[in-house]
């Protein structure tokens, strides 16, 4: 198993970043309990609305609207483990992940790629799929994979199905697999089961992480719950990723950004652990600025670090392992 290094642990030197202090932190922990308890976050989904209102949430079912009180977060983060293995195929590429550890993965989806042989830029296909996660099997800088690209040339409905097989066929190391919805997570956890062994030694050795995006501002559609109850009913890890915009879904300032961030990550934790106590969660951000002159998002500037460096800060106040993208 691979114990990556630790990044910002306390010792007699080297660099880090704290992008706030502790008690700037608990500033915004303090507002993100205000927002969820107060404004609430929206779900579609009526298995989630259930599985909240059990949970001594304040559920209304004519508007979606979900209010969760701050004792239910504080218990939801204290119940999520703070440390796992991520398995691959093969032992030896079993991961640990925990707070302020460093791994390095792909990230997708890409739509488009280069074809290396005859340099002609087009739409990307399930070969390519495996073809990705053949490279990152063998780039020892990658510690996971991510699937990287899409297949373009399946069924839309099995696209994501088609591309978890690819890439479990063609990469010993550990998988982030991002299915729509609960049918797709539900096969894609057949296929996960058939290479572990079983359902019960896929419990015991999770080879493949399930990711979701909350939709910015506050909503944990159907499509996206139904992944974080699946994954935590099978003993999956969950990557939880906030795709919050600042200056578009959420405030503009770096504050105000995070406070949106976290509510709906936390929301998210909160659905995962009253679905199975312990549940294994990613405190996940792909969260980063508009681009005030094309209005899209601003992946790989300064402000997307500084985004990211304020998730690991708060990850690690929560002690949840964290995955940020974008740099």
């Amino acid at each position: 198993m691979r114990r990556n290094q630790h990044a910002g642990l306390r010792t007699s030197g080297g660099f880090s970043l704290n992008a706030f202090t502790a008690e700037e932190l608990d500033q915004i922990h303090l507002a993100t309990l205000e927002v969820l308890e107060r404004a609430g976050v929206f779900t579609d989904d009526p298995e989630a609305l259930d599985i909240f209102a059990g949970g001594s949430c304040r559920v209304d079912r004519e508007t979606g609207m979900v209010k969760i009180p701050g004792h239910v977060v504080e218990d939801a983060i204290a119940a999520a483990p703070a440390s796992f293995v991520g398995c691959g195929r093969e032992e030896s590429f079993d991961l640990l992940f925990e707070p302020g550890r460093v791994a390095f993965t792909t990230f997708g989806e890409g739509l488009m790629v280069v074809d290396p042989e005859s340099g002609e830029l087009r739409q990307s296909t399930r070969q390519d799929v495996a073809d990705t996660a053949r490279l990152t099997d063998y780039l020892e800088g990658i510690d996971a994979y991510e699937v990287a690209v899409g297949a373009s040339d399946v069924e839309p409905g099995m696209a994501e199905i088609e591309n978890y097989a690819a890439a479990v066929g063609s990469c010993r190391k550990h998988i982030c697999a991002c299915p729509i919805g609960g049918w797709e997570t539900r096969k894609v956890i057949e296929i996960a089961a058939a290479v572990a062994g079983g359902r019960d030694a896929l419990r015991e050795r999770p080879i493949v992480t399930l990711g979701m995006c909350p939709v910015s501002p506050l909503k944990l559609p159907k499509e996206c719950s139904e992944v974080i109850i699946e994954a935590a009913r099978a003993g999956l890890p969950a990557n939880i990723l906030s795709m919050a915009m600042a200056g578009a879904s959420a405030p503009i300032t770096l504050a105000g950004t995070l406070v949106t961030h976290n509510a709906e990550v936390l929301s998210g934790i909160v659905l995962s652990q009253l679905t199975e106590r312990g549940a294994k969660v990613f405190y996940g951000s792909s969260t980063t600025a508009m681009d005030l002159r094309l209005a899209a998002a601003s992946v790989g500037s300064p402000e997307c670090a500084m985004i990211n460096a304020g998730v690991a800060c708060l990850a690690r106040r929560y002690r949840l392992p964290s995955y940020v993208a974008g740099l």
